[in-house]
C-alpha cells in the first residue's frame, strides 16, 4: 500500500474512533448511571492516573522526535528525502528550528521569543497539561467540588478536542493557545462526566479514552508533516518533529 493510502487510512481510523468516543461523553453526561460509586480510593486512584499522563505528556513535549518514534518509524517520519535528493536546491541553509526545518513551510509551527525558536505546538501541550495538572489535585486529590455548569464543562472539553484534532489550521500563538487548551478540554471532560457519573469503570474508560485522543492528535500532525514534506522539492534529510 502507497504510503500517503497508508497514513491516510490510519488518520481515517483514528479520528472516527476518537469521534465516537465523544459521543459516548455526551451519552455518560445525559444518562449517569442510577447509582453512584462512593468508593474512597476512586477518585484518588483516577486523579493519580490522570496525573501520570500529565506528567508523561509534559516529559515528551521536551521530546517529541523520541516520542514520535514510539509510533512510527524513522522510514515513515522521512515522506519526501528519497524523492528530492536529486534537486538542485541548497540543502545546506536548512537547519532544525523549534524541531521544525526552518525552510519556510513549517513557520506556522513555530513561535519566536527573542532569538528563541519553540515549537506552538509542543509549548501549547506543555501548558495545556501543567493547567490539567493543577486542576487534577484540585479535583481528585483537594477534594473541589464542580457542581455548577457541568454538562457545559463536558461541551466546551468536546469542542477542545474537536479543535486539537484540526490544530495544524492554525499558526502561531493561536496554534499555541488550541493545543493547549486541547489538553486542558481531556480534563473538563472526565472531571465533568465524574461529576455526574461517579462510576470506575466510566472513568476507567475515559483515561483510555484520553490517551487514544492524544493518539489521534499525534497521528494527524506526522501526517501534516508528511503532507507538508511531500508537496516540497527541498532536499532534506533533518528529521520531522
Amino acid at each position: 500500500m502507497p504510503k500517503g493510502a497508508h497514513l491516510n487510512l490510519i488518520v481515517t481510523f483514528t479520528v472516527s474512533v476518537s469521534l465516537f468516543g465523544l459521543l459516548t461523553t455526551s451519552i455518560f453526561a445525559l444518562y449517569p448511571p442510577t447509582t453512584l460509586e462512593n468508593y474512597l480510593w476512586r477518585k484518588p486512584l483516577i486523579g493519580s492516573i490522570f496525573t501520570l499522563i500529565c506528567i508523561s505528556g509534559i516529559i515528551a513535549t521536551f521530546f517529541p522526535d523520541k516520542c514520535s518514534e514510539t509510533f512510527f518509524s524513522k522510514k515513515t517520519e522521512k515522506p519526501a528525502i528519497s524523492r528530492a535528493k536529486n534537486s538542485n536546491f541548497d540543502h545546506g541553509s536548512i537547519t532544525i528550528r523549534g524541531h521544525h526545518p526552518n525552510c519556510g513551510r513549517f513557520s506556522a509551527h513555530v513561535i519566536h521569543k527573542g532569538e528563541h525558536a519553540l515549537c506552538a505546538a509542543c509549548t501549547g501541550l506543555r501548558l495545556g497539561a501543567f493547567a490539567a495538572l493543577a486542576g487534577a489535585v484540585l479535583y481528585f486529590f483537594v477534594g473541589w467540588e464542580f457542581e455548577q455548569a457541568v454538562f457545559s464543562a463536558v461541551l466546551v472539553g468536546q469542542m477542545g478536542i474537536l479543535l486539537g484534532f484540526v490544530q495544524f489550521k492554525f499558526k502561531g500563538y493561536i496554534r499555541l493557545v488550541v493545543n493547549a487548551f486541547f489538553v486542558f478540554a481531556s480534563l473538563l471532560i472526565l472531571v465533568g462526566v465524574d461529576s455526574f457519573a461517579g462510576n470506575i469503570f466510566i472513568d476507567s474508560y475515559l483515561i483510555v479514552l484520553i490517551v487514544f485522543w492524544l493518539f489521534t492528535r499525534i497521528v494527524i500532525s506526522r501526517w501534516d508533516h508528511w503532507r507538508i514534506c511531500r508537496e516540497c522539492r527541498l532536499y532534506c534529510e533533518l528529521k520531522e518533529g
